[in-house]
């Protein structure tokens, strides 16, 4: 029996799902801390490329096994991989993982390129594998609320989306943040998974796509950290403004941004009716705001569902290895939200509308009874 039958043969299992973390850098301890509360889960080894890294981030979460890549792979127990490693990892990581007989939840971009994350899909379709995928933010309390909003008729038709992100970047407090400056990351790949994959989630697949896209400055210099006054090269746009239309007739206006000395988040939806100030898509919580058309003033709406934090989709992932039913943050998903992206920057690069592949049904919404923290899968 291959490796990956025998993974898809274990959807059968009860019990909770053994999980390896691959990457045991910054982002890493909120995974570890979210789903150490989620009895469905349990995390069993933590990797990295530094080994004492891994051993240290293992130790202070009382994770028993650490090591490289391929000791993590070896230890049968493990089900599902979350890889954490650097963007341009991704794709080799999640595969590596996949011709083991693991499941996999990546950090986003699912992989640098459309094509890369096409191959993947594709292979663990064949090896009877899930793959989801960050971000699970829209699975929290705002987004989920937002979305009830919406289907409530609060703000009447929705028409269009205005959504900004924009700072002066990560260099201020990332340790070490040349990585953001690179193919597969900048303000589009690094913040647009955010904005995009909860307008998706609002208002389904994004249709058709117009952009320009601008690099401020050449090179940027580390603020923080023992690395602190160093430089390093730009080789990504660092300001992106783009035109999305939805399957829906939805209209967006999104913009990206690294340049700015004026921090922002806006993320607001117009309707016939009224407007929607919608949660930071980038949090799991709210406020979730309401203006109605005539009136002078915001009024609050109610927020309810998880606020647990990044691990959400790994839990969500976990479940359907154990149901084979389909995870929410899915691959496919991630997909749409990669070549939404891409398309963005090849818009701009042309400077002329860019229509997109066929899309997926967005994600299933989640109840508020969803609960993570209680035990649904059984014993082993």
């Amino acid at each position: 029996m291959s490796a990956g039958t025998e993974a898809a043969a274990g959807r059968g299992r009860g019990g909770p799902v053994g999980v390896a973390l691959v990457g045991a850098g910054v982002i890493s301890g909120q995974y570890l801390r979210t789903l150490a509360a989620f009895p469905d889960v349990r995390v069993i080894a933590v990797a990295d490329l530094d080994v004492e890294r891994a051993r240290a981030v293992a130790g202070e979460h009382g994770v028993p096994v650490a090591g490289d890549l391929a000791t993590v792979l070896a230890v049968p127990e493990v089900e599902l991989v979350v890889n954490l490693t650097v963007p341009a990892a991704h794709a080799q990581v999640a595969t590596a993982a996949l011709r083991a007989g693991k499941h996999v939840y990546g950090e986003k971009p699912i992989a640098p390129t459309a094509g890369e994350a096409e191959k993947l899909l594709a292979e663990a379709s064949e090896r009877g594998l899930l793959v989801g995928n960050a971000p699970d933010t829209f699975l929290g309390a705002g987004l989920q609320s937002a979305l009830r909003a919406l289907r409530a008729g609060h703000i009447g038709e929705p028409v269009a989306a205005t959504t900004v992100v924009q700072s002066l970047g990560p260099e201020s407090w990332h340790p070490d943040p040349a990585f953001f400056y690179q193919p597969g990351a900048g303000p589009l790949f690094d913040l647009g998974p955010y904005y995009l994959t909860s307008l998706v989630a609002l208002f389904g697949g994004v249709s058709r796509v117009a952009a320009t896209a601008a690099t401020a400055r050449a090179r940027r210099v580390v603020g923080s950290g023992p690395r602190a006054g160093e430089e390093f090269p730009v080789d990504v746009p660092t300001h992106v403004s783009a035109l999305l239309t939805f399957d829906s007739g939805v209209r967006a206006t999104s913009t990206f941004s690294f340049d700015s000395a004026h921090r922002r988040i806006q993320f607001e939806v117009v309707g016939t009716e009224g407007t929607l100030a919608v949660p930071d898509p980038n949090t799991f919580d709210g406020p979730l705001r309401l203006r109605a058309n005539g009136s002078e003033e915001w009024r609050d709406l109610p927020v309810d569902g998880r606020t647990d934090g990044r691990g959400l989709g790994v839990l969500d992932l976990a479940r359907a290895v154990r149901g084979g039913s389909a995870p929410r943050a899915s691959g496919s998903l991630a997909l749409h939200v990669l070549h939404t992206m891409a398309a963005i920057g090849e818009s701009a690069g042309r400077g002329a509308f860019t229509d997109l592949p066929p899309r997926p049904a967005p994600p299933a919404p989640v109840g508020t009874d969803w609960d993570p923290c209680a035990a649904t899968l059984g014993r082993e």
